[in-house]
């Protein structure tokens, strides 16, 4: 007999059984695949406790299954892959366990020395066969220069939310350099058509080209192997990364290396030069998409699924007919790798009926990135039964702000796959950045392994007590009055929340920082008031738990960004009427509320700028490119590009997000100069405020590269700073 805590993470493999029953006569037969890898994952996630899982492999049935039984401090764990195998221990954590392993945040202290038995052998299948992750512009938004330990994290967290297919676009630039290489390109050629690495998710998607430029050498080689350990990570838990797909984008003058070919100008994307297209059609065509996939085998193995997106947010079509187009592209993919699925982004008119009359329906996907942004949706009738998985895309770019449309996928996910004849056979988790949202997450992913719809509220009441480590009323209130507000918006032409007016260029009008946000709040802000006020409550012993810091700093900046709205309507009023008096303490108390922020999220790494800017200088050379890569990731999250793309696209801000860094050293500033520029015209009497050059502005501070930005959170209290915050109400 074992005792508890004992080592009981073996690598048994009871391959020819089915998910809890007993192997065959005769003995075991081949394992149907190794958990080691899943094992290591474990002891990274759960590195006190992960002996107490006896990981099993079981083989595929129809659908990924997962199975737990055992006893006190002796956890089996049947699966039909790594990742499932992970699944379960995530299941396992949350409904058995109680505690919560989040992205981020986690209250893995509040587990018992010994782990709880299951009260009842468990069985959970997935519901859709596509469970699929990540944004095209994720490898922007969320961490352009990350190493190999963070997305080793990342994978290891989307297994364990039951993720199967990852999207890896990581040094993508190394296939088109190998592949175009024997077209005649040079190397400086290729490496100046690549953009920075912060900038490269759009020249994949074929929006623009170059900016931030060029890559260096190193770099390049750097990415490449990186992208291919991210790829081999996936396969060796079973999941499967998707590569991106060759669809026609080329670099300048590209007939003129392949005589015949025919190149169609794609025009402008919000201010920037789209690359070429290689007409789909026409000569040249199969042959650079077969040295495309054969560059891409070398550098990153194969797939079973490949992104693209014909014609992403404009292009130009040109002569080419899109059917044939296509279906031509279908083609070259199936040259390379017969049975291949074709993933494409559901955005805007895309794919047209002319994209998928060309093509197999049945070996393609579409990744519907709008299925809870507006009503009346129908997908079969729109995609012609082509396979779709239900999606969302709760953030755009990178933004720190709380919220998703939450009771529209509870209800609306069964009633899609429910439905006679429905075509849904996924889930695809599509937010543009990732890592600050986990109740969103968590939720989102939970849906493919529940057997009927999942009730919104009782997931958050389940969520609250699970989330700091233990039940609390406190805890379960302030989750209720977030589910009610800003996780219980409808779908009414948004899916994600309001972004940040602190973060929005000045003026007494600002409703949002980005252009294409919501310039309102879509719930009531006395919800998250009150959840602020609830979170302090909780009891003393839950609040050590990393996901209560997390979620107190959160709260409490939502609260403070929520008041600063609400406030500029009244300095607006000040304004208007000439009240100097009052136009200067209420525009005192925004900066008052603005120093505070700041040195909220200090307290936290998470909210902090300077480990994004650290990241970027990691992958330089020397100064010089330490400095251009830094430039990269600033300008990413400021201007965006130069000053055509960011002030007429316009694309400034797009990226905003408040950050201790972002808020004390650009936003804030910014928003003194404006209210000194209107105060001057008080105190004079009339006029018109000075002009100010917010490009020339955010430009220069995008360019401030070589300064130190504090990596580690600082000593304050967070919950001293959140209780300042309620306070100030």
């Amino acid at each position: 007999m074992r005792r508890p805590g004992s080592t009981l993470l073996t690598v048994a493999l009871l391959a020819a059984a089915t998910l809890g029953a007993a192997p065959p006569p005769g003995g075991p037969a081949a394992p149907a695949f190794d958990p080691a890898p899943a094992r290591a994952a474990l002891h990274r996630l759960l590195p006190g406790h992960a002996d107490q899982f006896r990981l099993l492999a079981a083989p595929a049935g129809p659908a990924d299954s997962f199975a737990l039984s055992g006893t006190a401090g002796a956890i089996t764990v049947r699966g039909s892959s790594g990742a499932t195998l992970l699944a379960g221990v995530g299941w396992y954590l949350e409904h058995v366990a109680g505690v919560d392993l989040g992205w981020p945040g986690d209250s893995l202290d509040h587990l018992p020395a010994t782990l709880p038995a299951p009260p009842a052998a468990t069985t959970r299948s997935a519901v859709v066969p596509h469970r699929y992750a990540l944004n095209d512009t994720d490898a922007g938004y969320s961490g352009p220069y990350r190493d190999f330990a963070a997305y080793q994290h990342e994978i290891d967290l989307l297994a364990l939310h039951g993720v199967d297919e990852v999207y890896v676009q990581t040094g993508a630039e190394a296939v088109y350099d190998r592949a175009l290489r024997r077209f005649g390109y040079a190397d400086q050629e290729l490496r100046s058509w690549f953009p920075a690495p912060g900038h490269q998710s759009w020249w994949l998607l074929q929006n623009m080209a170059g900016f931030g430029g060029p890559e260096s050498t190193q770099l390049l080689a750097a990415r490449a192997a990186l992208g291919r350990r991210i790829a081999d990570q996936l396969r060796a838990l079973g999941m499967t990364p998707v590569l991106p797909g060759f669809f026609g984008t080329v670099p300048p003058g590209f007939a003129e290396h392949s005589p015949g070919a025919r190149v169609v100008p794609q025009g402008d994307w919000v201010g920037f030069h789209r690359p070429d297209w290689l007409d789909p059609t026409g000569p040249g065509f199969a042959e650079l998409a077969a040295a495309y996939y054969r560059a891409q085998r070398e550098l990153f193995g194969d797939s079973t699924m490949y992104k693209m997106d014909l014609l992403h947010e404009g292009g130009r079509l040109g002569p080419v007919d899109p059917t044939a187009a296509a279906h031509a592209v279908q083609q070259a993919l199936d040259a390379a790798h017969p049975g291949a699925t074709w993933a494409i982004l559901g955005w805007q008119d895309n794919p047209t009926a002319a994209v998928l009359n060309g093509v197999d329906r049945s070996r393609m996907l579409i990744l519907d990135g709008l299925s809870d942004r507006y009503d009346g949706l129908d997908r079969e009738r729109d995609w012609g039964g082509t396979p779709y998985a239900f999606g969302t895309i709760d953030d755009f770019g990178g933004h720190t702000a709380l919220g998703a449309n939450t009771a529209v996928w509870t209800t609306r996910f069964r009633q899609w796959l429910d439905r006679p004849g429905s075509a849904l056979r996924g889930l695809a988790y599509l937010p543009e950045g990732t890592g600050g949202n986990p109740a969103a997450f968590e939720l989102f992913t939970d849906l493919a392994w529940e057997p009927g719809q999942v009730d919104q509220q009782a997931w958050f009441a389940a969520y609250a007590a699970r989330r700091y480590g233990g039940p609390d009323p406190h805890a379960a209130a302030a989750w209720e009055q977030l589910r009610r507000g800003p996780y219980g918006t409808p779908s009414d032409g948004w899916s994600e929340p309001q972004d940040s007016v602190l973060a929005a260029r000045p003026t007494l009008t600002a409703g949002s920082a980005a252009a294409w946000s919501p310039r309102s709040p879509r719930c009531s802000p006395t919800t998250v008031d009150a959840a602020l006020g609830e979170l302090l409550q909780v009891a003393p012993e839950l609040r050590s738990s990393d996901a209560y810091r997390f979620d107190l700093v959160d709260v409490a900046r939502q609260v403070l960004d929520n008041r600063a709205r609400a406030r500029l309507p009244r300095i607006a009023a000040a304004y208007a009427d000439r009240d100097r008096d009052a136009f200067l303490a209420l525009t005192g108390a925004w900066q008052a509320d603005a120093e505070l922020l700041d040195r909220l999220l200090a307290t936290d790494p998470r909210f902090l700028l300077g480990p994004w800017l650290a990241a970027a200088r990691s992958w330089g050379a020397d100064q010089d490119e330490r400095d251009q890569l830094e430039y990269d990731a600033r300008a990413l999250l400021t201007t965006w590009g130069d000053r055509g793309p960011s002030e007429d696209g316009p694309l400034h801000d797009y990226a905003n997000r408040e950050w201790s860094g972002l808020v004390g050293q650009l936003y804030a500033p910014r928003w003194a100069a404006y209210f000194a520029s209107l105060d001057a015209v008080l105190a004079a009497g009339g006029g018109s405020p000075a002009p100010i050059d917010w490009f020339a502005r955010d430009d220069a501070w995008a360019h401030r590269t070589g300064t130190d930005q504090p990596t580690a959170a600082s000593h304050d209290d967070p919950f001293t700073l959140a209780t300042e915050v309620a306070d100030g109400g």
